[in-house]
């Protein structure tokens, strides 16, 4: 059973947060087929840890008035990679040196990309590359 609309609507919402602090690299997956916890995920960047508790504190502002309270949140301290649970969604917010070494889109490629809207943009003005979470680049595929 795909994603709520609940939970489609409350990612749109917390990747919209994300992308007016500048966030790089937003991604949304829905992940309710591979996880019973949750619909599912936000994925996005930040370049500093500044930058990173943010987004963090806009994406729970967000939610917070759309009627969502975060049941967990992880991290934050650190400001490295902030885990939030909203129980319907879980936003992740990773510096960007973390998110390419853990590279949570190719441990759950195999979810379907929620789609946002063209107005949500990463930090350099330009919508969100989501080739990485379902296909390889065209380089990559043909070099096989």
């Amino acid at each position: 059973m795909p994603a709520t609309e609940r939970a489609i609507e409350l990612a749109i919402l917390a990747a919209r947060a994300a992308a007016d602090l500048k966030a790089d690299e937003i991604i949304a997956l829905d992940v309710s087929e591979q996880l019973v916890l949750t619909d599912a995920f936000v994925i996005a960047s930040g370049t500093n840890e500044r930058q990173v508790g943010g987004i963090v504190d806009a994406v729970e502002e967000a939610l917070h008035k759309a009627g969502s309270k975060a049941i967990r949140r992880e991290g934050k301290a650190e400001g490295r990679w902030v885990l939030l649970d909203f129980g319907d969604i879980v936003v992740h917010v990773q510096h960007a040196e973390d998110r390419v070494y853990y590279a949570l889109e190719k441990l759950w490629k195999d979810c379907p990309v929620i789609e946002l809207p063209a107005d949500i943009r990463s930090g350099d003005g330009t919508t969100a590359d989501v080739t990485t979470a379902n296909e390889a680049p065209a380089d990559e595929a043909t070099a096989e």
